[in-house]
C-alpha cells in the first residue's frame, strides 16, 4: 500500500492530477482511511501507470483513455499489445506508428 505522495513521486505526476484521474476513471478506487487519506494498492498503481502512459505518452484525451480502458480486459489488453491489434481486432503497424511519432517529435523539437 502506498500513499498519494509516494505514487506521485514514483510516476512524476502531481497529487492533484492523481485525484483528478480518480474522478475521471471509475475503475480507479484507492482505499481511503480516516481523514480521507488515500492508500493505493498494487493494482491501483498499475492502473495509474497505464493512465499516465495513455495520456502523457500516447496522446489520448481523458475521454479517449477512459473509453479505451473500458473496452479492455487484462487478457485483451496484453494480447492486443503483443499481436499489434486494437481491441476491435484491427491490425496495427506499430513500427510505422512509432516512426511517425518520432518524426513528429523531431520536427517539434527543431521548431
Amino acid at each position: 500500500m502506498r500513499t498519494i505522495g509516494e505514487v506521485s513521486t514514483e510516476l512524476g505526476v502531481k497529487p492533484h492530477i492523481l485525484r483528478y484521474w480518480e474522478a475521471q476513471f471509475e475503475m480507479l478506487k484507492p482505499l481511503k482511511r480516516a481523514g480521507g487519506r488515500r492508500y493505493y494498492r498494487p493494482q491501483d498503481v498499475a492502473m495509474l501507470r497505464r493512465i499516465d502512459q495513455l495520456l502523457n505518452r500516447e496522446g489520448f484525451t481523458v475521454r479517449g483513455a477512459r473509453q479505451f480502458l473500458a473496452q479492455q480486459t487484462p487478457k485483451a489488453a496484453s494480447a492486443s499489445m503483443q499481436d499489434g491489434e486494437t481491441a476491435s481486432g484491427h491490425s496495427v503497424d506499430v513500427k510505422a506508428l512509432r516512426a511517425i511519432r518520432d518524426t513528429l517529435a523531431e520536427a517539434l523539437a527543431a521548431a
